[in-house]
């Protein structure tokens, strides 16, 4: 326990704040580890043994700090897809330019929300037998009671099935109930299956964001980058002249100094 019964110089290098502390525990088991390893005898050689540990320390919250914008930077990628996949403010894109069947079509929400609506209509078929304009009229309710071009589609499907002529070739209630089924189940389908392709699109690009958000920016990494570049040359510089003064001090031959070369990274 020499390094406590000294004391530790590299106390200083804690962050103590109001929201975020730095484990002291931690930083002195780190410095235990490092004297039992180095050894150092002497003020002069605890001292550099101190600026080793500070270093070390420092470039473990550089890497703390990296980690802590990546997270940042894929969070609020997060956030704002999922910010962008909000009903409501999916609705108001839909409906801006009038007529939001095609716009709602181009994402997996917006055809899942009319695969689900076209099931109530289909429901009521199975139910009466026949489209019925009351049927058309509830999907029409779930647009705000505005028309468009689904509404209209099935509008034009029921006439068509009404208005055969001559009068005879009238299609049958069980014909006209299967028809209509299997004009819904085609329009249910359509719109299904174009929910899964977009599903599949979202999630690749959803991991395409992803993988591009696990870099900071290129001003946060370059600080970052060029903070640990400046530690290394500390913690290169404190142990080669602690290794310089435990030679001396063993008598050994010393080498002569060279300079400790950190090549900038990035």
């Amino acid at each position: 326990m020499n390094a406590l019964k000294h004391g530790i110089l590299s106390r200083q290098v804690l962050v103590r704040g109001y929201a975020y502390e730095e484990d002291e525990t931690e930083l002195e088991s780190l410095h235990q580890r490092f004297w039992e390893e180095l050894d150092p005898v002497g003020p002069v050689e605890e001292m550099l043994l101190d600026q080793i540990v500070t270093a070390h320390w420092r470039l473990r919250r550089a890497l703390r700090a990296e980690s802590g914008e990546i997270k940042l930077s894929v969070d609020a990628g997060q956030r704002l897809r999922d910010w962008g996949t909000d009903p409501m403010l999916q609705w108001l894109k839909w409906t801006a330019l009038g007529d939001p069947i095609h716009p709602m079509s181009t994402s997996a929400l917006g055809c899942s929300i009319l695969v689900n609506w076209l099931g109530e209509v289909r429901a009521d078929v199975e139910q009466e037998g026949l489209l019925t304009e009351t049927a058309i009229e509830s999907l029409e309710g779930r647009f705000g009671g505005k028309t468009n071009s689904l509404v209209s589609q099935l509008r034009e499907f029921r006439k068509t099935m009404e208005t055969a002529l001559p009068r005879q070739d009238l299609p049958s209630p069980e014909q006209k109930r299967a028809e209509a089924l299997a004009y819904l189940d085609r329009r249910i389908w359509e719109f299904q299956n174009s929910k899964d392709c977009h599903v599949d699109e979202d999630r690749r690009e959803d991991e395409a964001r992803q993988a591009a958000a696990v870099l900071p920016s290129a001003k946060v990494l370059d600080k970052i980058l060029r903070y640990e570049t400046k530690l290394e040359r500390q913690l290169c510089r404190a142990m080669a002249q602690l290794e310089r003064m435990q030679r001396l001090r063993n008598g050994e031959a010393i080498p002569a100094p060279m300079s400790v070369q950190v090549s900038e990274r990035g």
